[in-house]
């Protein structure tokens, strides 16, 4: 049985959305990182925020200065 962790990566415009805010879901696991198909688009970056700590309960980690310019944050 493989264990994987569910993590949501916020975007800053990313060209595939240029007028919003997007977070991407990943499933993580001992073999490495997945993109899966589920995002949430957002027109404001703090409603996003809501979405992810209140609705989903989610908790934010601040971008590494090694990630990509584009993303913002990510959710665990």
């Amino acid at each position: 049985m493989t264990t994987s962790l569910a993590l949501w990566v916020v975007y800053d415009h990313p060209a595939d959305y240029p007028a919003s805010y997007v977070a991407r879901r990943f499933d993580t696991d001992a073999k490495g990182s997945m993109p899966t198909e589920s995002i949430i688009i957002c027109p404001e970056l703090e409603m996003l925020r809501m979405i992810l700590a209140i609705d989903m309960g989610l908790t934010c980690l601040a971008r590494a200065e090694t990630d990509d310019r584009v993303i913002v944050e990510t959710w665990v």
